[in-house]
């Protein structure tokens, strides 16, 4: 097999598993040890792999999110829990904006309050409707068929006349590179959204910590909460310390901190 084919074979394997050992390179494509290492060399010239102690991994750019009713189908305890204590910082006669991410989403069981929701979510739009006393204002622009938000110029030069109380953000990875997310458009939908609010609050499980994803769309020092659903190591409450970052961490159990 010549080298180009076994090396679209590779990350073809590698959009399936995730990662490849050298070992089973040469199991897989009846090669040396030394061939192996060379098509490894070669994929991390492409920044199509990252290489690792005896194989290659994807890098996280190429990880795909999973489609957006199966994420809703599978929010977590840890979210939910994350959800209620974010929802519990409204207060009467807030002005809010709610961002597309489903660990917001989960918000939206929880907010009773006689206030007022900017959000670009079609499925949180959705969710409060339901609801007597929030009133809802959703941005229109250009939809995002798979994670059902609205992106575009349009979002952004509404959100421009809104100057809100509190903005609640999700995120894909909070590292000491900022807050990055997938996709450029949803990224800029939520710089934005920062922007308006007096206060800026994150959300986001215990995995999205210490991972850098495509777009940096802030800075750690943009935002003043973090709220997560278990307690960080201590590189990460320091590194939050540095940048004026509160932290509070959500009980899985019963939602209280």
């Amino acid at each position: 097999m010549a080298q180009e084919q076994r090396l679209i074979d590779i990350v073809h394997y590698l959009n399936q598993h995730e990662k490849i050992t050298v070992e089973e390179i040469c199991s897989l494509f009846h090669v040396s040890r030394d061939t192996a290492r060379r098509d490894l060399v070669k994929l991390e010239e492409e920044q199509a792999i990252i290489r690792t102690r005896g194989g290659a991994l994807l890098p996280k750019v190429h990880r795909k999110v999973d489609n957006y009713h199966n994420r809703l189908k599978s929010v977590s305890e840890e979210k939910k829990a994350i959800g209620k204590i974010a929802a519990s910082f409204v207060r009467d006669n807030d002005h809010i904006i709610l961002d597309a991410s489903t660990t917001v989403q989960a918000m939206g069981n929880y907010i009773n309050q006689e206030c007022t929701v900017i959000t670009n979510s079609i499925n949180l739009a959705d969710i409060l409707s339901d609801k007597q006393l929030p009133k809802i204002h959703l941005l229109g622009g250009v939809m995002q068929k798979e994670h059902r938000y609205l992106y575009g110029n349009s979002v952004i030069q509404r959100l421009d006349k809104y100057y809100v109380d509190k903005v609640f953000i999700g995120i894909v990875g909070i590292s000491e590179k900022g807050l990055t997310i997938v996709d450029e458009e949803d990224g800029a939908v939520k710089k934005k959204m920062m922007k308006q609010a007096k206060q800026v609050i994150v959300v986001g499980d215990n995995s999205k910590i210490g991972i850098t994803d495509f777009y940096q769309f802030a800075k750690l020092s943009d935002i003043d909460l973090f709220i997560t659903d278990k307690e960080p190591e201590d590189w990460f409450i320091e590194l939050l310390n540095e940048n004026g970052v509160e932290l509070l961490v959500a009980n899985r159990r019963d939602g209280e901190a």
